[in-house]
């Protein structure tokens, strides 16, 4: 579904990622771990299109992708979650979702009744401001956005930061769920270990903005793992 090769990244003179390359697939979650600072948001900013690489190349489905704005790679079929979540504070729950429709044809624009299924507590706060949800339901609604656009991908930046913990539970069931549809291809940068590690069917490690091991979940040293991402 995704492969990106050689990915490189400046804000200005500093260089942030030096030749980034990694795979995801349909019906798999693939995490990128490292601590703060090392460029996992930055990646997924160039994959979804918020911000443009300085070199390298990204196709999706065999498609070259590389350069296309973060609207047009929506419309190709890539659902962002951002770190900090940036849904709408004034709009209400039922309008956050409907910002989704964008994507969609005119026979789709509706909300499938998958995504109450999915995160119950949204459909009994339809009318409430965004802005007036704690951090773990603004977490559930950000996700359930990018849902309604029916991505192929589906990029996740840290769905656990800041939440408590039974709704990190909720999030870990919702994207088990997912993987198992095998609809979608997941990215998941995270950097709690062990909701990670449960997840994952790859994980990719980043140190200073480069990929320093990588391994399917069941072949992979999990020592090795935790003193490359350092978490």
């Amino acid at each position: 579904m995704l492969q990106a090769t050689d990915l490189t990244l400046h804000y200005g003179s500093s260089q942030i990622l030096h030749g980034v390359s990694l795979s995801a697939h349909i019906g798999e979650v693939t995490c990128i771990m490292g601590s703060n600072g090392v460029g996992k948001t930055s990646l997924l900013k160039i994959l979804s299109g918020t911000h443009p690489s300085s070199g390298g190349s990204y196709a999706l489905d065999d498609r070259d992708v590389t350069g296309l704005r973060a609207d047009q790679l929506a419309h190709a079929g890539v659902g962002y979650v951002p770190q900090g979540r940036f849904i709408f504070p004034m709009l209400t729950v039922r309008e956050n979702l409907e910002t989704g429709f964008g994507c969609l044809a005119a026979d789709q624009k509706f909300i499938p009744g998958e995504i109450y299924d999915l995160f119950p507590v949204l459909k009994t706060m339809l009318d409430r401001r965004g802005g007036d949800l704690s951090g773990g339901q603004q977490q559930q609604l950000a996700i359930a956005r990018a849902l309604i656009t029916k991505p192929r991908l589906l990029l996740l930046d840290e769905p656990t930061e800041g939440i408590q913990p039974n709704i990190i539970s909720q999030i870990g069931e919702v994207i088990s769920y997912l993987r198992g549809q095998k609809a979608m291809a997941i990215v998941l940068v995270e950097q709690y270990f062990d909701f990670a590690f449960g997840l994952a069917d790859q994980i990719f490690a980043m140190t200073r903005g480069e990929i320093v091991y990588e391994s399917r979940t069941a072949t992979i040293d999990k020592a090795r793992l935790r003193q490359s991402v350092g978490v």
